[in-house]
C-alpha cells in the first residue's frame, strides 16, 4: 500500500480530506462501484459528494460526450454561443422549466457551486441595492469569501487567516431550537422591530436539506412561510440546490416538495451528470441586472459539461419514471436507516434517522462513533462519509441510478458494520 500511495503523500497538500478516510488508489468506476488498483470493489455511497447522481461513467452520458468529441465539437467557448449551449438551454426549458411552470433566465458563472453562490448573492445585492444576506445555522454554501460569509461551520471560517467575513447574518434553521419552536418567529420579529439590529437583507439563502450541515431537513410548511416572509418584506429568496438538486431528494429541484418558487436558484454538482464541473444560477427575468461582463469566468463556457447535462435531462427527466424510482429506493434506505438507528439506540447509543429522498443520514450524536462505523464499512467494501458540525451523521449519497442489488448489499454492509461497532464497544 505504501508504494502505491507514497507519491500522493509526498506531493499533495495537507488540505486533502477524502483520501484520509479512503486511503486506496482507485482505478476504475461504473455506476455505484469503484475498483482500486488491487482489484477490490467498493460500493459508493458518496458519489462525489452528490456530484454523480447518475453514477460513475454513465453509458448514456458517456456516449453523448464521445460522439461530441469525435466530431470536434467546441469544448471551450467562454460565453460565446454554441450548438451545445443551445441544446442545453432548450432541454432545460422544455423538460424542466415548462412542466414546473418556471420562468428563469440562466447565468453561467464559473463551474463550481461556490461560483454559483457568489454570483447569486452578488446579483441579489445589485438587484435590491442592499448588502445583507441572511443565512442559517449549519448552512454550507462554499468557501470563497462571499459564499463563506454565509457558511456556518467555524472550521471553514477560521481558515481565512484572520480576514473577517462580512455582510451576512445567521438565523436559526428549522429545528435548531427544538421541534416545538418555529424559528421563523424570530426572523419575523427582527424584521418588524426597528431596534432588532438586523439590516433588512437583500436576500435569504437556504438549503431545503442541509447536506454538509448534517442532513437537516426544513419542513415544507417552514419553507412556505419563509417564502411568504420574503415576499412580504421585499427580500429575495435564494435556494441553494447544489447538493440537494438534480433529483437527489426525489424531485429535480428540492424546493418542489414545498410548492415554492425561489427568486434565484443555484445548481452545480450533478448538473453535468458526469462529474464534469458545471454550475448555473437561475433568476427571475426581471432580476437580470447584470451589465455585460460584470460577473464572468473563463470556464463558464464548458460545452462538454453541457453536452452531458443535456443527455441527462433527456434520459432521466422526459417523464416522471426516474423520480418515482428514486422515491422508491429512498423508502428502502429510510426503512433500513430507521432500523439501524433503533438498534443503536437500543444498545445505549442514541441515534435518529432523517432526510428526504436519497439524501439521508443517521445521527449517532458522537463523531467518533460515526467515524468507527464508516471506517468499518470501508473495510467491508462500502464508501460512506459523515457530515454535521462534529461529523456525527452517517450520510447516504448513493447514485440515484444504483441497482437494487447494490443498494441492498450496501445496506447489509452498513448493518453489519454497525453491529461490529456495537459489539466491539
Amino acid at each position: 500500500m505504501q508504494s502505491q500511495t507514497q507519491t500522493f503523500e509526498r506531493m499533495e497538500s495537507n488540505v486533502r480530506t477524502y483520501s484520509r478516510s479512503f486511503p486506496v488508489v482507485f482505478k476504475t468506476a461504473k455506476n455505484a462501484r469503484l475498483v482500486d488498483e488491487e482489484g477490490r470493489e467498493y460500493i459508493d455511497f458518496l458519489a462525489g459528494a452528490g456530484t454523480l447522481n447518475y453514477g460513475h461513467n454513465n453509458p448514456h452520458l458517456k456516449e453523448a460526450m464521445i460522439d461530441y468529441l469525435s466530431t470536434d465539437g467546441v469544448v471551450h467557448g467562454l460565453d460565446m454561443w454554441t450548438q451545445a449551449k443551445r441544446d442545453y438551454f432548450e432541454a432545460l426549458e422544455e423538460l424542466i422549466f415548462k412542466p414546473r411552470g418556471l420562468d428563469y433566465k440562466v447565468h453561467l458563472p464559473g463551474p463550481t457551486g461556490t461560483n454559483a453562490v457568489e454570483a447569486a448573492i452578488r446579483l441579489a445585492r445589485v438587484a435590491k441595492g442592499r448588502h445583507n444576506i441572511v443565512s442559517f445555522t449549519n448552512g454550507f454554501h462554499g468557501v470563497t469569501m462571499g459564499a463563506l460569509a454565509t457558511t456556518g461551520n467555524r472550521k471553514f471560517r477560521e481558515a481565512t487567516g484572520g480576514v473577517p467575513t462580512q455582510a451576512a447574518s445567521f438565523l436559526p434553521y428549522d429545528g435548531y431550537m427544538g421541534e416545538h419552536t418555529d424559528t421563523l418567529d424570530y426572523f419575523e420579529k427582527l424584521l418588524n422591530d426597528k431596534s432588532g439590529g438586523l439590516d433588512i437583507p437583500a436576500a435569504v439563502i437556504v438549503e431545503t436539506v442541509q447536506g454538509e450541515g448534517g442532513i437537516n431537513v426544513a419542513g415544507l410548511d417552514w419553507l412556505k412561510r419563509l417564502e411568504s416572509i420574503c415576499r412580504a418584506h421585499d427580500i429575495l429568496l435564494i435556494v441553494d440546490d447544489i447538493q440537494a438538486g438534480c433529483g437527489r431528494t426525489g424531485k429535480f429541484f428540492s424546493f418542489e416538495h414545498a410548492g415554492i418558487t425561489p427568486d434565484i436558484v443555484t445548481n452545480s454538482k450533478s448538473l453535468s451528470g458526469f462529474g464534469l464541473p458545471f454550475a448555473h444560477v437561475l433568476m427571475r427575468p426581471e432580476l437580470d441586472k447584470w451589465k455585460p461582463g460584470q460577473y464572468n469566468g473563463t470556464f463558464r463556457g464548458f460545452n462538454l459539461a453541457m453536452v452531458t447535462a443535456t443527455a441527462a435531462l433527456k434520459k432521466y427527466w422526459s417523464n416522471d419514471s426516474f423520480e418515482r424510482d428514486v422515491q422508491r429506493k429512498a423508502r428502502i434506505v429510510e426503512e433500513r436507516f430507521q432500523g439501524i438507528a433503533k438498534r443503536l439506540s437500543d444498545s445505549g447509543k442514541p441515534a435518529t434517522e432523517r432526510g428526504r429522498g436519497l439524501m439521508r443520514g443517521i445521527d449517532v450524536v458522537d463523531g467518533e462513533l460515526a467515524d468507527k462505523i464508516t471506517a468499518t464499512a470501508f473495510e467491508r467494501g462500502l464508501i460512506i462519509e459523515t457530515s454535521g458540525q462534529d461529523g456525527e451523521v452517517v450520510k447516504c449519497l448513493c447514485p440515484l441510478t444504483i441497482t437494487d442489488e447494490d443498494l441492498l448489499e450496501a445496506l447489509d454492509i452498513l448493518d453489519a458494520s454497525v453491529d461490529a461497532v456495537i459489539q466491539g464497544a
